[in-house]
């Protein structure tokens, strides 16, 4: 119960403070860089997936899906260093590296919320989201996304 409460609760504190911080574009670009990178790890990950990235944890998932997760992550982050009404206070260089940091942090959220459901021995953490599974199945790389991106910008860009 404390480790649900740390992990959903805590951490998605981050995002509030980041809003809080730093405005609604640094939320928007942690929810959408992250999409970026489940989207693009994915759909790489369907169609050239062949190396197994931690079968005992989560089978589906592929080194060749990670780096598209990688190369998606840092499309998307490179979208919010245009002159649009989403711009945020990032030079390419930066993007690119707070891209691929949200990436392999986002992965690796998604892969400790598959272990917490394999020791809990259920396959979705819920049915709320038809056709998702639960809160926690979408969430789960936007969780630890959240806090990657708070803890660049108070600790690289204030």
């Amino acid at each position: 119960m404390v480790a649900g409460f740390l992990y959903v609760g805590w951490m998605l504190s981050f995002l509030v403070d980041l809003r809080l911080e730093a405005g609604r574009n640094w939320v928007f670009f942690a929810l959408f860089v992250t999409f970026g990178s489940d989207t693009a790890a994915y759909f790489i990950g369907r169609v050239l997936g062949k190396h197994r990235l931690t079968p005992q944890i989560s089978p589906h998932k592929s080194w060749e899906g990670a780096v598209g997760g990688l190369l998606g992550a840092t499309a998307v982050s490179l979208l919010f260093t245009l002159s649009t009404p989403l711009q945020i206070t990032l030079s390419i260089g930066q993007g690119i590296v707070l891209a691929l940091l949200v990436s392999v942090f986002g992965q690796i959220g998604d892969l400790a919320e598959s272990l917490l459901k394999r020791n809990a021995g259920v396959k979705e953490s819920g049915n709320s989201i038809p056709g998702h599974g639960g809160f926690l199945d979408r969430m789960d790389s936007v969780v630890f996304a959240g806090v990657t991106v708070h803890l660049y910008y108070t600790l690289t860009l204030l």
